[in-house]
């Protein structure tokens, strides 16, 4: 079904994951994989993360940025409930073990072998390896909080895989 004049401008803007501990999840996302942190709002029990991948060659000031967060896509919204970081597990369910609900969060990049080789020395834990299994051209990472990353190609090569 075609869009309709009612819904032609929606846009998919963000999702959003809790952590538990920002000083260990913002290094993850943006040093690990070079999101920029957007804009942060604090509030007195809780503190929002917006992240994205910056698309600008650097052109955006972070003050373009943070106006720009509500016109575009593909954000990741972090959100720390204050005190969480003080105990010795997550306290989040990541979805993908019983009960089962969401499943993941996923990034594309132009050469994934040399993504995951980056990945594997910085010592990021592997949920399923370019190895494992039947799809050899994607691979799942874990985040701090145990939130599974897929890392996938631009585009699959000609043979599909």
């Amino acid at each position: 079904m075609p869009r309709t004049e009612e819904t032609a401008s929606f846009r998919f803007n963000h999702t959003m994951l809790r952590v538990r501990d920002p000083k260990v999840s913002i290094p993850f996302y943006t040093d690990v994989l070079g999101m920029d942190l957007i804009s942060k709002h604090d509030f007195s029990d809780f503190t929002l993360y917006f992240l994205a991948f910056d698309h600008s060659g650097g052109a955006d000031s972070a003050d373009q940025k943070e106006k720009q967060q509500l016109s575009r896509e593909g954000i990741l919204e972090l959100t720390h409930n204050h005190g969480t970081e003080n105990v010795a597990q997550t306290p989040y369910h990541n979805g993908n073990s019983e009960p089962k609900g969401f499943g993941h969060i996923a990034i594309t990049c132009a050469d994934v072998e040399e993504a995951c080789a980056r990945f594997e020395k910085l010592g990021v834990p592997f949920q399923k390896r370019l190895t494992d299994g039947k799809m050899k051209h994607i691979a799942f990472i874990k985040d701090p909080d145990g939130y599974w990353i897929e890392v996938l190609p631009y585009t699959r090569g000609p043979t599909g895989e």
